[in-house]
């Protein structure tokens, strides 16, 4: 049985509309970071064919983005590659975009910083990067939703957390990173995007 994510499947029409205005042709070459079920691949992938799509997180998901990845006919969606933000080389080609969903909360800190610091070596120059998640605002929650989510998953782990969307864009412009778009989403998440400069 595949694994199900129903926020996914709630959120994932309208990423999708954001996806299609961002990564439209010439875009050609995108990595997903933390592709968890795959059901953003699937649904996103299948949707957006002119768009090379790789998959990657860490081996205990592969075989559940498979599923997902074999559940649609769309020849456009990579098998996962092994990727963990820690790894001194990720081992990935550049790419002309980059998406990752849900993941800066459930990172540690130190995996939020690796994770930009290591952006520059797989984007080609003018490359977007798109993050979608919930983040707070000057140290305040946007929601009381998002603050009674951010105590169960600091309950969970000290480490995770939502993260603040000014420290987040200070990792980003280290690495060369230019917040051009902050899409309000549904369910008082955000999908924050930024141009490669490099």
């Amino acid at each position: 049985m595949k694994p199900f994510s129903q926020a996914c499947e709630n959120n994932s029409a309208a990423i999708l509309a954001v996806l299609q205005r961002l990564f439209r042709s010439p875009v050609a070459s995108l990595l997903e970071i933390g592709s968890g079920t795959g059901q953003h691949a699937a649904y996103c992938a299948s949707q957006l064919r002119h768009l090379q799509w790789q998959t990657s997180d860490l081996q205990e998901n592969h075989a559940g983005i498979n599923q997902w990845i074999d559940s649609v006919e769309a020849t456009n969606i990579a098998r996962p590659l092994l990727l963990d933000v820690l790894q001194q080389d990720w081992g990935v080609r550049r790419y002309d975009g980059v998406f990752s969903a849900n993941t800066l909360h459930i990172l540690s800190w130190a995996n939020v910083e690796a994770l930009f610091n290591k952006l520059p070596t797989v984007l080609n120059g003018g490359a977007i990067v798109a993050i979608y998640g919930p983040f707070n605002y000057q140290g305040e929650y946007t929601s009381e939703s998002n603050e009674q989510f951010d105590h169960w998953l600091k309950a969970r782990s000290p480490e995770h957390g939502i993260r603040d969307s000014e420290k987040v864009d200070t990792l980003a412009q280290a690495s060369g990173l230019t917040l051009i778009e902050d899409n309000p989403m549904p369910a008082n998440n955000r999908l924050r995007v930024w141009r490669y400069e490099g």
